[in-house]
């Protein structure tokens, strides 16, 4: 009787280490496919959503800055060097036609000819232009695909190119952070005109951001 208690123990024990030896195998299985596979959440995700998350609160900061231009002032600049606050206001306002250019197109030739540009006088005139285009471009980048997202951008002079890059990777540069880069000088010239400088990325001197956020 001993014997047989003993042989059911160590069978026991055996079937035990075989059924751990199992799991532990399982378990590591389980560890390699959640290491290299990307989840359900990352592969459905859209290089809007995590390539340009800050897009419409950018837009909306410079629809801001562009609604606070004082009319009757395009001439104005700070420096003889400087753009003239109607250029540089119509500049900003125009951006978003940039970053269409690279959502819709492969390359860009900076020596072809280009189709004249509208005649934009007021804040009116501007934010009207702004958000046309914006509307377009936000259109665009909802429906890009990941193949587009990463697709080399051209800039050329002629035959001569001078930079290509993932198309993202320029719309940001070009786009989003050029945007911010105007926006700044914009606001200096808004505070040399006595005008209220609207909140950015937090309060200014004028304006606190809404409590919200």
């Amino acid at each position: 009787m001993a014997k047989a208690s003993a042989r059911s123990k160590s069978s026991s024990k055996s079937t035990e280490s075989s059924k751990s030896k199992k799991s532990s195998k399982s378990t590591k299985k389980s560890a390699r496919k959640s290491t290299s596979r990307p989840s359900k959440s990352t592969k459905q995700a859209s290089p809007l959503a995590l390539l340009f998350p800050d897009l419409e609160s950018e837009l909306a900061t410079t629809r801001r800055m562009l609604e606070r231009v004082p009319n009757g002032n395009n001439d104005w600049r700070p420096h003889a060097k400087s753009r003239t606050l109607g250029e540089l206001a119509t500049h900003l306002a125009q951006l978003p036609g940039f970053g269409l250019l690279m959502a819709t197109r492969n390359e860009f030739d900076g020596l072809a000819p280009r189709p004249p540009q509208p005649m934009l006088l007021t804040s009116a005139e501007r934010v009207r232009a702004f958000e046309e285009t914006s509307k377009q471009l936000r259109a665009i980048l909802q429906q890009m695909t990941w193949d587009q997202a990463n697709a080399p951008w051209k800039l050329r002079l002629g035959d001569k190119i001078v930079m290509s890059a993932p198309r993202t990777q320029v719309l940001r540069t070009v786009f989003v952070t050029h945007s911010a880069h105007h926006r700044a000088q914009l606001g200096v010239y808004l505070r040399m005109l006595e005008t209220p400088v609207p909140w950015s990325y937090g309060r200014s001197a004028d304006e606190e951001p809404p409590a919200a956020l």
